[in-house]
């Protein structure tokens, strides 16, 4: 099996190689840090603490797991790897100063070993759920520890590794991988694939344990004044193909109450900023680009936020966030983001990606759940029209994020004793 997987993995290797070279011809921003794929880069001093977030989502919640480790070891380096263009983007911007930012490379055994052999970390932490057979035997042989942290498995991932559990066994039970999952469900769901029991609790989400960026609580009052501070505004967060069309219906449907409401609409990948334009010009709507840094007209019905970052300052400058990727299946996105910065959310049905996570809110009064463009516009202008009710909105998703929280807490406790091995 891992002669099969290395054989797909030379083969596929090149076309996704290409494939960024392409993209980094077209986008200048994206060459920057490309041979790291291949496991290039500057040697960094030995001992470096390396983080892994795949993408966006998980560069985001590593922010409070970042800073503890700055406060806790500054004696280390961090390192700080991704494995999307738009995930390395973000974390330049959010984490830059506080750790070096790298691409995870390739999973193939040159690409892998000319990476630790340049890092030389004294351990791995992977965020929630990122299993690469070839960057585990390299680690396992070299003796780095790694700490599967906020890990998390779902039935149906059971049921996909579980037709080669003998080779995800080698995996995950590796003598160097622990697993601290989010839940006990999830820690079962590990050990069921052949992770050791020993090696195996449970820490919680690291999601909670994020803060409201002071940036976008800085900055709150002055996006307000450049939307129109009489304006209600609604945001349409982190849309993919085929929601954009229900979100812009649902707000054709309440501009027929609120005549001057306007829509910040972000779509989830910055590959997508033209495409959604064009929508727009097709549609027929008056709108604004966020990236020509003017302030929106009054005549505007929607600004386009097509640059990364900013979002969760939009979050603080509205009055009701819609979380995307939820009315598409998709699996949602980030529904705790709107309430760091006190704005209530909405989110479509489709929640997989983290359906504890909206069980709790939506448990909790803090969150509805709407399933079309009709359902979207009604809820809306229900929150609009009603204060109290977006005021018990936040307020409910506070006391979700208090009560969970601690998460960051219990990884540090288990990476002590790791790292206290290893160095």
């Amino acid at each position: 099996m891992r002669l099969l997987y290395l054989c797909l993995g030379y083969c596929l290797v090149p076309i996704a190689f290409f494939r960024e070279i392409w993209r980094a011809f077209r986008k200048p921003d994206d060459r920057s840090g490309l041979l790291t794929r291949l496991g290039y880069g500057e040697h960094l001093v030995p001992g470096a603490i390396w983080v892994h977030a795949v993408s966006v989502g998980e560069v985001q919640a590593a922010g409070a797991l970042l800073r503890r480790l700055v406060a806790d070891y500054p004696q280390h380096r961090l390192l700080l790897t991704t494995s999307t263009a738009t995930g390395r983007r973000q974390a330049v911007n959010q984490h830059g100063r506080l750790a070096e930012i790298r691409y995870l490379p390739y999973d193939l055994p040159r690409c892998v070993n000319r990476f630790l052999d340049r890092v030389e970390p004294s351990i791995g932490i992977i965020l929630e759920t990122e299993l690469w057979p070839t960057l585990y035997q390299a680690c396992e042989r070299r003796g780095v520890p790694l700490l599967v942290a906020s890990a998390r498995l779902s039935e149906r991932s059971v049921r996909r590794y579980g037709r080669f559990k003998g080779f995800v066994a080698s995996v995950v039970g590796a003598a160097n991988v622990s697993i601290a999952a989010q839940t006990s469900e999830d820690a079962a769901r590990f050990q069921l694939l052949g992770a050791a029991a020993d090696r195996t609790s449970v820490c919680g989400n690291i999601k909670y344990d994020q803060t409201a960026p002071p940036a976008a609580l800085r900055s709150k009052d002055e996006r307000r004044e450049m939307l129109g501070r009489s304006r209600p505004v609604w945001v349409a967060g982190s849309t993919h193909e085929g929601e954009e069309s229900a979100v812009l219906d649902a707000h054709r449907r309440l501009r027929e109450t609120h005549h001057t409401a306007l829509l910040v609409l972000a779509p989830r990948h910055p590959q997508r900023f033209e495409a959604v334009a064009q929508l727009l010009e097709r549609e027929g709507w008056s709108f604004q680009r966020w990236s020509a840094g003017e302030r929106v007209p009054a005549g505007a019905a929607v600004l386009l936020l097509d640059t990364l970052g900013e979002l969760v300052g939009y979050y603080a400058a509205a009055t009701v966030a819609f979380v995307g990727g939820s009315l598409v299946p998709i699996g949602g996105h980030n529904l705790l983001e709107p309430f760091l910065v006190g704005c209530p959310a909405l989110t479509g049905p489709s929640t997989g990606n983290d359906k504890s996570t909206a069980q709790l809110l939506t448990a909790a009064g803090a969150v509805s759940v709407v399933t079309d463009a009709e359902s979207l516009s009604k809820a809306v202008v229900g929150l609009w029209a009603d204060p109290m009710a977006a005021q018990a909105s936040v307020a409910a998703g506070a006391r979700v994020l208090a009560a969970n929280c601690g998460a960051v807490d219990r990884v540090c406790h288990t990476l002590r004793s790791l790292i206290s091995r290893s160095v």
